[in-house]
């Protein structure tokens, strides 16, 4: 299968972020990254205004953040050619874009800071709601401000990256609840804006600039076809389904790519003569054996099985035998901080 590493949610000068579109692909190419996902809030000005497409060897495309009246219930929706209105409650928008063959991911659901008035949480409050295609389950901006102090607000703005620790306990453990109903695929997310401050009213700095964030939170997707490098209609329309597909099928996994590169990780399951890959089902009664592949040999591997740690292993590698159906997926710590985390194997026994 072909990786492509990428990096989802972030705003451009058509929101509230500081860059231009053009400006950020490129500061994502010079990051490395096969492809970057544009949510800018409430809009699609630049699908509608011809900014998707190819960027030298980076692929743009756009989606948005949508949430309801009371900045709640923000949604990052992909696949829909119209912003639906910020009056509807999040029921119906997270409907609408089901119905018009969209996918959509709760953003930074479990939000709760009190401690900076000018930037309140935007937390997830309806979780009855039945068509959303999965989670952001880490969220680069969300963690750094909910992580804030008076005591390491210094050192958090001069080393942004350092202050990234791991995905909300209460997040990962509706993520797993969730996925023993229904597959519920999980994301991470940057949240770049680039904010531009003044300081001592005369120098602007800039906050958290992308090519920076572009270093952190990833998603890895794994597809089966090569994605066409041209940036025609026809070309566009094969390479979104292909992204979206691989999206929406829990076909990735995302990791916090700056404390080591985790590109080359692999989660799967071995039955009868078979491979599944993460995000897929298995119905079969006989031997099955769960594979990981680590990309570093400095790995501690937790195996969860229906959102319990059920083994743990170490080194570069390791295989599970199972006996029991459920939901499966791998949480890796890389010299024993949160680095990689898969998305879900199901096994129907």
């Amino acid at each position: 299968m072909t990786e492509l590493t990428g990096a989802i949610h972030m705003h451009s000068v058509f929101s509230d972020g500081s860059g231009e579109v053009e400006d950020i692909a490129r500061f994502a190419g010079e990051a490395g990254l096969d492809y970057i996902l544009l949510t800018d809030h409430n809009t699609l000005r630049a699908l509608k205004e011809g900014y998707e497409g190819w960027y030298d060897n980076t692929l743009l495309l756009v989606g948005c953040e949508i949430n309801d009246k009371l900045n709640e219930n923000h949604y990052l929706a992909f696949g829909i050619n119209e912003a639906f209105s910020t009056r509807l409650p999040a029921k119906e928008y997270v409907k609408r874009v089901k119905d018009a063959g969209g996918i959509g991911f709760l953003a930074h659901p479990h939000e709760k800071r009190k401690h900076m008035v000018e930037h309140p949480p935007y937390p997830w409050t309806d979780w009855d709601i039945p068509d959303f295609t999965g989670i952001e389950i880490w969220n680069h901006m969300s963690e750094w401000m909910e992580n804030l102090t008076e005591q390491n607000k210094y050192q958090s703005f001069l080393h942004p990256l350092k202050s990234i620790i791991a995905p909300p306990k209460e997040t990962l453990l509706i993520w797993d609840k969730l996925n023993l109903t229904r597959k519920v695929v999980g994301i991470g997310g940057v949240d770049a804006h680039a904010h531009k401050y003044n300081v001592l009213g005369f120098v602007e700095v800039e906050v958290f600039p992308y090519k920076v964030l572009f270093k952190s939170i990833r998603t890895h997707l794994l597809i089966d076809d090569n994605l066409p490098r041209k940036n025609d209609e026809k070309s566009l329309n094969t390479i979104k389904k292909i992204i979206y597909g691989a999206l929406a099928s829990g076909n990735s996994f995302f990791a916090n790519d700056y404390i080591s590169d985790s590109k080359g990780f692999r989660f799967y399951a071995e039955a009868g003569k078979k491979r599944y890959q993460m995000g897929e089902t298995i119905d079969y009664s006989g031997k099955i054996t769960l594979g990981v592949f680590a990309p570093s040999p400095k790995s501690e591997i937790k195996l969860i099985h229906n959102g319990q740690l059920i083994d743990t292993e170490e080194g570069g590698g390791a295989k599970f035998e199972i006996k029991d159906p459920g939901v499966y997926r791998v949480e890796i710590l890389h010299n024993k901080k949160s680095w990689i985390f898969s998305n879900h194997i199901r096994i129907n026994i």
